[in-house]
């Protein structure tokens, strides 16, 4: 399944916050999207997983989920939000209650996605019990658990340290690797978008529009920090941002 902008546009009261985005997610593709801070990513990926209706414009789903999946969009947040009174295995059990899953298969699916994300031998333990790294990938797999269509992450990793980080955006590769997903990656941090991103959307300051989208074709198994056309595209899309964040400061200076 993929997912298509058409005309977006939104305001909050009389704060314009996106202008006429059109923009199309491909299936099995992650899309990443930066831009300086305000400038409507969040409020862009809330319109994609419909908890928010934009004033102007469509976001239309197109193509049919795969046959197994229980949630045809999921998320995945900055902030983990685990039920802390509840174990590993349990944060994950929780949102397949709603699908009718008997207990077999809803223990296979527990198995398998634990598995995925290295936790088997931690489906026990409290989230207190767990780094934030670890923390993170219980909410990747329960996202992972209704097998979405679509997955929407909103800067899953800027709480964590980068060594984390780092490790957390190889396990993520692996995992779009052996079974790819189309994907949604909201970003502030450039060598992430570089890692993970078969293309990036660059949004302009706010109201956001679309500056540019860059295309990477390097395979995401094959990636390294060190290759020079990603550092170019790196510093391209530095390039973007400190052009918008200058004009930015330069129109709140001369207001």
């Amino acid at each position: 399944m993929e997912l298509r902008l058409e005309d977006v546009s939104h305001r909050y009261g009389d704060l314009e916050v996106l202008r006429d985005i059109d923009l199309r997610i491909p299936q099995g593709k992650i899309v990443c999207i930066v831009g300086p801070s305000g400038c409507g990513k969040s409020t862009l990926l809330r319109f994609m997983g419909g908890l928010e209706r934009p004033d102007q414009g469509r976001v239309l789903q197109a193509g049919t989920p795969p046959p197994d999946s229980l949630n045809p969009l999921t998320y995945v947040f900055q902030d983990f939000a685990l039920l802390p009174w509840r174990r590993v295995e349990d944060n994950i059990s929780i949102i397949l209650r709603d699908h009718g899953i008997d207990k077999d298969r809803c223990r296979a699916i527990i198995d398998d996605v634990l598995a995925r994300t290295k936790l088997t031998e931690f489906r026990r333990a409290w989230p207190r019990q767990l780094s934030g790294g670890m923390k993170q990938r219980v909410a990747i797999a329960r996202a992972l658990a209704v097998n979405p269509a679509v997955m929407l992450m909103d800067e899953p990793l800027s709480a964590l340290d980068s060594q984390t980080r780092d490790l957390l955006m190889e396990d993520l590769v692996t995992l779009w690797s052996r079974q790819p997903f189309t994907g949604v990656y909201v970003t502030h941090n450039l060598s992430e978008a570089v890692r993970l991103g078969h293309q990036i959307v660059v949004l302009s300051r706010r109201p956001g529009r679309i500056s540019e989208i860059v295309e990477i074709d390097t395979p995401l198994d094959q990636r390294d920090a060190a290759d020079p056309q990603l550092e170019r595209t790196q510093k391209h899309l530095w390039t973007l941002m400190r052009a918008e964040a200058e004009a930015a400061d330069k129109e709140l200076l001369d207001g």
